[in-house]
């Protein structure tokens, strides 16, 4: 199925949003249901758009296609499935039956309807073999996919509710039809997306600046993924803030670069997850995805160029691949280095992990060695997020999980007026 370049998959933006009034009326004695925080996320997503062409929680059909082939029953390509699970114990004392519309809930707050349209079982092993490639619980996706309770519910999700998105989360929120209109008023026609979970180092700012000037791009569009965290990740306000400070230091002009964030629990599903990245960010209106080194990849489940060989395998999508191969850091270059351009391969060292830890860790690393990698302007935004969003440290602890205050809230009744 052919799609215009910059039209959203499958040609029609998805808008599922009801106004107080009417959620008012559609909400009256329906049966409530509490989810959790990725159902809350999906339900988001779903609604605004993101994840145009769905308009709700899959059904069978759709799941095992999605599963096998890659592609939705109705032939558009999708790699992940978006289920919404619930146990059989949960489902008899609801009474939930196909052809009921229940509530869902969040923080204790109306969110979404769900209209049941199917209750069904599909295996888990199934979905772990064929869009993680492993059935080792080990795998974090593998790991979510097995906690999956029993049943799953597919139908339509329409927003009752939406949410605040707290600072400084809030000016970064930005919806697919919103995000499209901030295109068209800056006339950016061709936008190059960056998948971020990370706080930008140099070698991420020249990802973005080749991968924009290959595209012959407008812009480049930051979207940084914000969702579950495990220890040791970095906290989410050092990621967006350290991405924003590269345009307010003047490393990106003003016209040419923008942040934003996604509210997705990660998958870690390489290739996969990789061709999921695209048609959400086609959905905002990019014209090209960057896709560097082991991209959505986790351990070695994956080859670290998978992701660049998927695209390979798919019918156009209407938005473009731009792969890069590998940055590293050189002590003789004096900082990054690209795979093909330095010349002291023996000097090689990965800048992720131990290296950027140590140098951001105080005492580890004079600072001539830290603004090898990090510009000064986006060190200073995320040392100051340790004290003010990280509880003393750039990396999620125990305490940070316990405490921090959440990415969104759902408004109160009174202030929503929904009853």
């Amino acid at each position: 199925m052919a799609d215009n370049s910059l039209s959203p998959h499958g040609g029609e933006l998805i808008e599922r949003l009801l106004t107080v009034e009417e959620a008012a009326k559609r909400i009256e004695g329906l049966v409530r249901v509490p989810v959790r925080d990725q159902i809350a996320k999906e339900c988001i997503n779903i609604a605004y758009g993101f994840f145009s062409p769905i308009q709700g929680f899959m059904g069978r059909a759709d799941v095992d296609s999605v599963v096998k082939t890659m592609q939705l029953a109705s032939g558009y390509v999708w790699s992940v499935p978006i289920v919404y699970d619930m146990s059989d114990e949960e489902i008899a004392k609801l009474g939930l039956k196909v052809g009921d519309t229940i509530l869902m809930t969040y923080q204790e707050e109306p969110l979404a309807i769900l209209e049941v349209e199917e209750i069904y079982g599909y295996p888990k092993e199934v979905i772990a073999q064929n869009v993680y490639g492993t059935t080792d619980e080990n795998h974090p996706g593998v790991k979510r996919t097995y906690a999956y309770k029993d049943k799953f519910l597919g139908g339509p999700v329409t927003l009752v509710n939406q949410p605040k998105i707290n600072p400084p989360f809030d000016r970064f929120f930005v919806p697919p039809k919103e995000m499209r209109r901030r295109f068209a008023e800056r006339d950016w026609q061709s936008v190059v997306a960056h998948q971020s979970r990370n706080v930008p180092h140099i070698g991420h700012e020249w990802l973005m600046k080749g991968a924009w000037f290959a595209a012959g791009a407008d812009a480049v569009l930051v979207s940084a993924v914000i969702g579950e965290k495990k220890l040791g990740d970095y906290i989410d306000e050092a990621i967006v803030l350290g991405h924003d400070a590269l345009r307010e230091g003047g490393f990106f002009h003003e016209d040419v670069h923008m942040t934003s964030i996604l509210l997705w629990d990660m998958r870690y599903a390489g290739p996969r997850e990789a061709v999921f990245h695209a048609v959400v960010r086609k959905n905002l209106g990019c014209s090209h995805h960057m896709f560097g080194r082991d991209h959505a990849g986790v351990g070695s489940y994956y080859d670290p160029y998978a992701a660049h060989r998927i695209f390979d395998e798919l019918p156009d999508l209407g938005i473009k691949p731009e792969v890069t191969l590998e940055w590293w850091y050189c002590r003789v270059c004096g900082g990054a280095a690209y795979s093909g351009l330095c010349g002291h391969p023996e000097q090689k060292e990965g800048i992720s992990g131990t290296l950027v830890r140590g140098l951001i860790q105080e005492g580890a690393a004079s600072e001539e060695e830290v603004f090898r990698i990090f510009r000064p302007e986006v060190f200073e935004i995320i040392k100051e997020t340790e004290g003010k969003y990280g509880f003393g440290s750039l990396f999620v602890t125990e305490e940070y999980m316990r405490s921090r205050r959440p990415v969104m809230s759902m408004p109160s009744l009174e202030t929503s007026g929904v009853t």
